[in-house]
């Protein structure tokens, strides 16, 4: 049953807003680690103070993140990056619930796989298409809204809400950590990533590793007086695959309905640099999958002992054995607390705000922000627009109807998070 409070709030949601402002977001490339993503974070705090609440914008001291023992990895190099944390007023009796999203996106990828410019959304029907328009700017118009609507019908919190917008989340985290870092906190956070209808609370975690493969060197006319990096490499893709099976074996009952919940994938093969020479030298690059509740340290000593064991196994690499080394984003994994009372708050708002029924409860496969809040203290989960399987594709799309649902939600989650006077 919504109150009236809550009903007044959900009157005032503009979904012609709604779907205005999640084209300008789409609009600005905010690549990762680009000036774009910057540029973004500026405009979002004007967005912020225009609804009144009390901005913090600063700019991160990157040396000093990057020499913290807690800090996650990054993909990609980065001149500045800026954090944004807009708090409403008063509601000091209370407690606070931060609304949490990331404002960069991945790069496009081949553009002639997509219907026109990336960042020039374009809408079919009740649809936006474009990179990010699901993962996640869909989810940071959805908090705005929510935002704007209790602001629109002069509801008096008894807390406060804290919107904590970061950069960084596709490479690391290097944003919420930096944002926990500067001392911004709260009692329960909800972080609008697309869940597709669900509530998430929990994320595997994913390891970014590179194993250097040595070989020897030769004219290819005389191969054989060399031993090719390409070759030694295969015994270790085989053992890779064993290790990501052994590792796959009873997962959470979370991640159950998944056919690899914790994937181990190479994404990049380097080697050679002539056509007639045989390769000396073969980089792999890849993602080890982290179960959830595993300490990041045993996984990586479970992929280094697996590695370790198939050069034992080979002639060559027995003398000549590969390195592991893990650059890049490290994600470990996170969960909300079992039977912790925030689930089924946001699950029953859902169904109260859209007359459908509760979503149901899942886990994640891919890592997120939501371990470096829960890692925090915060109770945190994902609740937002979109489907996870079009992200990071040239079909990057959602439902205007599935950003509305999910203002909706969240404005009344706020109500019954936070209270009212």
């Amino acid at each position: 049953m919504l109150s009236d409070e809550e009903a007044a709030v959900l009157a005032a949601v503009d979904e012609a807003a709604v779907g205005r402002t999640l084209l300008e977001l789409v609009a600005i490339p905010s690549v990762t680690g680009s000036p774009a993503e910057s540029e973004l974070q500026h405009h979002l705090a004007g967005r912020l103070e225009r609804l009144g609440l009390d901005v913090d914008l600063w700019s991160m001291d990157l040396p000093a993140l990057l020499a913290d023992p807690g800090f996650p990895g990054m993909e990609v190099a980065r001149e500045e990056a800026w954090g944004l944390v807009g708090r409403t007023d008063g509601g000091a009796d209370g407690p606070t619930l931060i609304l949490q999203g990331h404002v960069d996106v991945v790069p496009p990828g081949d553009l002639a796989a997509w219907q026109g410019d990336p960042f020039v959304p374009r809408v079919t029907g009740d649809v936006v298409h474009g990179r990010g328009a699901c993962d996640m700017k869909a989810g940071l118009a959805a908090q705005l809204a929510a935002l704007a609507a209790v602001r629109a019908a002069g509801v008096r919190l008894r807390g406060r809400v804290a919107a904590h917008f970061v950069v960084g989340e596709e490479d690391g985290g290097i944003g919420a950590f930096g944002t926990l870092r500067r001392g911004h906190g709260g009692d329960a956070c909800v972080i609008a990533e697309p869940t597709a209808g669900t509530v998430i609370t929990a994320n595997a975690g994913a390891l970014t590793f590179r194993i250097t493969v040595p070989g020897k060197a030769a004219h290819a006319s005389s191969r054989e007086a060399g031993v090719s990096a390409i070759d030694g490499y295969l015994p270790l893709h085989r053992a890779l695959a064993r290790l990501e099976a052994e590792r796959n074996r009873d997962p959470d009952p979370l991640l159950a309905e998944y056919p690899i919940p914790y994937s181990l994938s190479v994404g990049t093969l380097r080697s050679g640099d002539w056509a007639s020479s045989v390769p000396d030298l073969l980089v792999a690059e890849g993602r080890l999958g982290v179960r959830l509740g595993e300490d990041p340290a045993a996984a990586r000593a479970a992929l280094e002992r697996c590695v370790a064991e198939a050069c034992a196994g080979d002639d060559w690499l027995r003398a000549h054995p590969a390195t592991v080394t893990w650059p890049g984003g490290q994600f470990a994994s996170g969960r909300l607390e079992p039977g912790h009372p925030l689930r089924d708050t946001v699950a029953a708002a859902y169904a109260d705000a859209t007359g459908a029924a509760r979503p149901r409860e899942r886990g994640a496969t891919y890592g997120s922000d939501l371990r470096h809040y829960t890692g925090a203290g915060i109770p945190t989960l994902q609740f937002g627009p979109g489907d996870i399987a079009v992200a990071h594709s040239a079909r990057e799309h959602v439902s205007l109807r599935e950003v509305v649902d999910a203002a909706r939600t969240l404005a009344v989650t706020v109500l019954r998070t936070v209270g009212t006077k």
